[in-house]
């Protein structure tokens, strides 16, 4: 495991810095006018295409060692990873040509991860076998297709949600890092050793591209990389949950709830306002910190300026993240107590983000 997560680690490292010499020039069709944009100068939004490749490699790895080095590590690593890659692709590709033409409009992203949802129907026998709720677990049980649906939507959902927190430095592959890794715990808890080497692999490569991401900014993730990071989380959270009895449902939810939430509470107020989900602002709750509470750098250098305060901004976000993360590992088989922690979550976020709206934010939050 640690062996394939090197080679992750290292070939995410060199294909990023790869793209940060060749492809600034590309970076430069990227409007200025965009409401999400956060930093000066033309950075490249390739770092998806550094996941993917040192995730696949790998993974590819994980599986000759299995085959035909005796599986020393014990991974168990088979053919079955080809079927993980091929749900992977379509999102993947999706998100990495919208990176490089911006042309991809979203009702074609959101039917390229759709059909990854589907994929993980089809080729992973994916299913959701419990939710916690007794009257939901007779509903499926009776019309099995509520639980097919729920396992497309997770699947084709979550990449959105982790594109929508992808705004400043670190914010979303640290997200994805530490939940991979959380999920990788629990897997390795309940035996499922080959789960969890496809996890670590997958934190190896993301680590390998924040190398390049925070704190100087020189390389983004972009859609690419928020589509590789949900796909993957959303299989894996079905999968262990589906392969492992003892892991509540709510497990997963508890962990991945900041970019649900983020993503149901957008659709929310948009409606309110009569707007379009697709439309992009900048009133996510990420944004509201680096505007509010994250204090201006005072500089010469423009862009140093805006770098340093969009760094800042991150590990507000990593703390906030870390306050479902630790519960969540802790009592991953006690389904009361993370359904409450979920609660707890999202009371905590609206009267975190009216605060912030209303300007109420105590003084030793800012800096």
């Amino acid at each position: 495991m640690i062996l394939i997560s090197l080679v992750g680690f290292f070939l995410a490292v060199v294909t990023a810095g790869l793209i940060v010499r060749w492809g600034r020039e590309h970076a430069a069709a990227y409007g200025d006018g965009m409401p999400q944009r956060f930093h000066l100068g033309d950075i490249p939004r390739l770092g998806g295409a550094a996941v993917l490749a040192g995730a696949t490699v790998s993974w590819g790895l994980g599986v000759l060692q299995s085959a035909l080095w005796g599986d020393p590590g014990s991974l168990r690593l088979g053919g079955w990873v080809g079927s993980w890659l091929l749900v992977l692709l379509p999102a993947a590709l999706g998100g990495i040509a919208e990176d490089m033409t911006q042309r991809l409009a979203v009702r074609y992203r959101l039917l390229l991860t759709g059909v990854s949802g589907g994929l993980a129907l089809l080729l992973l026998n994916l299913g959701v076998p419990r939710t916690g709720w007794a009257w939901l677990d007779g509903l499926m049980e009776a019309a099995p297709w509520i639980g097919a649906a729920i396992v497309v939507l997770a699947v084709a959902g979550l990449p959105h949600a982790f594109n929508i927190i992808d705004g400043y430095n670190g914010l979303a592959g640290m997200v994805a890092l530490i939940v991979c890794l959380a999920l990788a715990h629990v897997a390795l808890q309940v035996g499922d050793r080959a789960l969890a080497a496809l996890l670590v692999s997958t934190a190896a490569a993301t680590a390998g591209f924040l190398i390049w991401n925070y704190p100087r900014g020189m390389l983004f993730a972009g859609d690419g990389g928020a589509y590789i990071w949900g796909v993957i989380i959303a299989v894996a959270s079905i999968s262990l949950v589906q392969r492992n009895e003892d892991v509540s449902p709510w497990f997963p939810m508890l962990l991945l709830i900041y970019p649900v939430w983020e993503t149901i509470f957008s659709i929310y107020r948009k409606a309110v306002r009569g707007v379009s989900p697709g439309v992009a602002d900048a009133l996510h709750f990420h944004q509201l910190i680096y505007r509010r509470i994250v204090r201006g750098v005072f500089h010469d250098d423009e862009s140093r300026r805006v770098l340093m305060r969009n760094n800042r901004t991150s590990p507000y976000l990593w703390g906030f993240t870390l306050l479902t993360v630790v519960p969540a590992v802790l009592f991953w088989s006690n389904t009361a107590l993370l359904m409450a922690f979920c609660g707890l979550f999202v009371v905590s976020y609206v009267m975190a983000y009216f605060a912030i709206v209303r300007f109420k934010v105590p003084p030793w939050l800012r800096h």
